[in-house]
């Protein structure tokens, strides 16, 4: 059973209680990182987490491809959300992450990684980061049973990042495809920088 990220904010008008679709990314991020660091003036900030792995399908398209695709957040060594995502028919992984390889623990399962680390750090990213990511894809959803975890730490600006990427090589115009994983993931924020990076990568700079 999963339950969506809520945060309870308290400030001079009182406790505000932002529902999932509203808990943006800096809100979300700000209030994790609260939380854990138990910040003097933060700790008014209470979450409560979703159970079970953390991602959106890219559902409800004509391609039938684009609905294969999922987007979000780490695995991070936890055997159970392998488990779960093989259960959900994952069988090919992007993982933008550096924080946390996937491969050894993926193998387990049968499910293929391609490891794609990059730093969240709000610089242009190279077009070689995009193309092994895309090639992966492409290569991947050629096959009618497979289905596509693309996901970071939080899936919140790498992964988005990469779909973006993939739809975009899929024939998708890109505002479409930002409102596209906006919709099905409302954590996702899309960095101008890195949708310049993305746009250059596909000649649409």
């Amino acid at each position: 059973m999963r339950r969506d990220a809520v945060a309870i904010w308290v400030g001079p008008k009182g406790k505000v209680k932002v529902p999932p679709l509203r808990l943006r990314s800096g809100q979300a991020l700000a209030a994790k990182s609260a939380a854990r660091m138990g910040h003097p003036a933060e700790r008014s900030v209470r979450l409560t987490h979703r159970t079970g792995m953390d991602l959106n399908w890219l559902d409800g398209t004509e391609d039938e491809r684009i609905g294969r695709i999922a987007v979000g957040g780490g695995i991070w060594h936890a055997d159970y959300r392998m488990v779960e995502l093989k259960g959900e028919g994952v069988t090919h992984i992007i993982n933008m992450q550096e924080e946390c390889d996937d491969t050894d623990l993926a193998q387990a399962h049968g499910i293929v990684v391609l490891e794609n680390p990059t730093n969240d750090d709000f610089l242009p990213k190279p077009a070689k980061l995009f193309q092994a990511g895309v090639d992966f894809a492409l290569a991947a959803l050629k096959e009618p049973d497979a289905k596509l975890f693309i996901h970071c730490a939080a899936g919140v600006h790498r992964a988005p990042m990469m779909a973006l990427a993939v739809l975009g090589k899929l024939g998708l115009n890109l505002e479409d495809a930002m409102q596209m994983i906006e919709d099905r993931r409302p954590v996702a924020d899309f960095a101008d920088v890195y949708v310049k990076s993305v746009r250059e990568f596909l000649g649409q700079g």
